[in-house]
């Protein structure tokens, strides 16, 4: 059995689970609704504050759906309990961050500003010049977005200037030495 998808995921006060047809499952809590459609083949159960994901045989396949779609499904009952948020910073001389109505403006360097809009229920928020933070009820949109916004300006290895995680760890490189 598989350790994380055989775990049963206790529903918090607030949070309602339906499966529908086709294994259509929606989540309801306090931040909003997710809704996804799970591999037919995995069956999942709501039974009063607890839902359980099975699978109908033991191949190495339905193994690794298993656990898939119990964290899937898990990931959205967080989501809609207390959502999902990733914290990026802009290092480099005159890099900064900006917040214009829903829009994400960016001085990158480059000769022109880099704005990105929000997006599929994700949130923006700039407390400071140097620190943006991405919220929202999706994982996946969570985290799509903020690659998206990386990928603007990634960090370079030499002075380390560009975008970054919060948590990241930027590999720096020994520039050139001079020839004698």
């Amino acid at each position: 059995m598989s350790r994380i998808g055989k775990a049963p995921i206790t529903l918090p006060q607030g949070v309602d689970v339906a499966v529908a047809d086709g294994n259509v499952v929606t989540v309801k809590g306090p931040k909003g609704t997710l809704e996804r459609t799970l591999n037919p083949e995995i069956s999942v159960s709501v039974d009063g504050r607890t839902v359980t994901v099975t699978r109908p045989g033991d191949e190495p396949r339905l193994r690794a759906l298993h656990g898939l779609n119990r964290s899937l499904l898990n990931n959205m009952v967080v989501g809609v309990t207390e959502g999902f948020k990733k914290e990026l910073d802009v290092n480099g001389v005159g890099y900064r961050a900006t917040k214009e109505g829903k829009k994400l403006v960016m001085n990158l360097g480059y000769s022109h500003q880099v704005i990105v809009e929000e997006s599929g229920g994700v949130t923006i928020d700039v407390p400071a010049p140097n620190k943006i933070v991405i919220n929202g009820i999706d994982k996946q949109a969570v985290g799509q977005f903020a690659a998206e916004v990386r990928k603007k300006r990634p960090p370079e290895p030499y002075k380390g200037k560009g975008i970054k995680y919060a948590n990241e760890v930027i590999r720096r490189k020994e520039g050139k030495t001079g020839a004698k």
